[in-house]
């Protein structure tokens, strides 16, 4: 049986839950019952490889991530050599195993609906 929760919920992410901020990230989560949802801001000259990779100490992301592109752009390399550039308007899907790095001179703002809250999340090891 469902735990969904039916009340009515609203949250601005501009007075989130929950900030991360990991080197040229800014994360503002909120937290809607069982659901997160992230406003992802990555600064100019981010990459994933430098800026994250520290942080989870894993060879490349290995989240799932689903959500929509308000601005900027990103490049996203998979582990098979597969690449795409999500743009200003665009919805997306990247699945686990993949690097990604901001293009140009314009941060990279998204919202993510999947895996917003386990997103810059420490490694256990």
């Amino acid at each position: 049986m469902s735990t969904i929760t039916h009340t009515l919920q609203v949250k601005s992410h501009d007075k989130p839950d929950e900030r991360r901020a990991p080197e040229k990230t800014l994360l503002e989560l909120n937290h809607l019952g069982e659901y997160s949802i992230g406003r992802m801001t990555m600064q100019p000259g981010w990459t994933w490889a430098d800026d994250i990779k520290p942080v989870v100490n894993t060879d490349s992301c290995q989240l799932l991530h689903v959500g929509y592109c308000v601005s900027g752009a990103l490049e996203t390399m998979l582990d098979d050599g597969t690449t795409a550039t999500i743009s200003s308007g665009d919805s997306y899907v990247i699945p686990p195993g993949h690097n990604a790095r901001v293009l140009g001179d314009e941060p990279y703002v998204a919202i993510e609906v999947h895996s917003a809250a386990d997103y810059g999340v420490p490694s256990s090891s």
